[in-house]
């Protein structure tokens, strides 16, 4: 539950900032990668990114955490998220 909310709070902070309130397409897809890819196609995903692997280990971790939780957990943070988008966006 401590990492839903940390994550939502990032999200809200990233995208709904006043100076630019248009959310990237990337981050969008980003945070629906990290909640519905496997681990392996994830790292994929990331690696457009060209991160330190040291960051990529660290996210990896991460969604190993939420990894865990149930699918329906995880689809309700990803509709927030997705009403979050829309809203800044507009």
């Amino acid at each position: 539950m401590k990492l839903s909310v940390c994550l939502l709070l990032v999200t809200l902070a990233l995208c709904c900032y006043q100076a630019n309130a248009e959310v990237c397409p990337a981050l969008a897809s980003e945070l629906l990668d990290f909640f519905f890819l496997s681990e392996p196609l994830f790292k994929l995903s990331l690696a457009k990114f060209d991160a330190p692997p040291e960051a990529v280990a660290a996210k990896s971790g991460v969604k190993r955490c939420t990894d865990q939780m149930s699918l329906q957990k995880r689809a309700l943070i990803a509709e927030v998220l997705v009403k979050i988008v829309k809203k800044c966006s507009v």
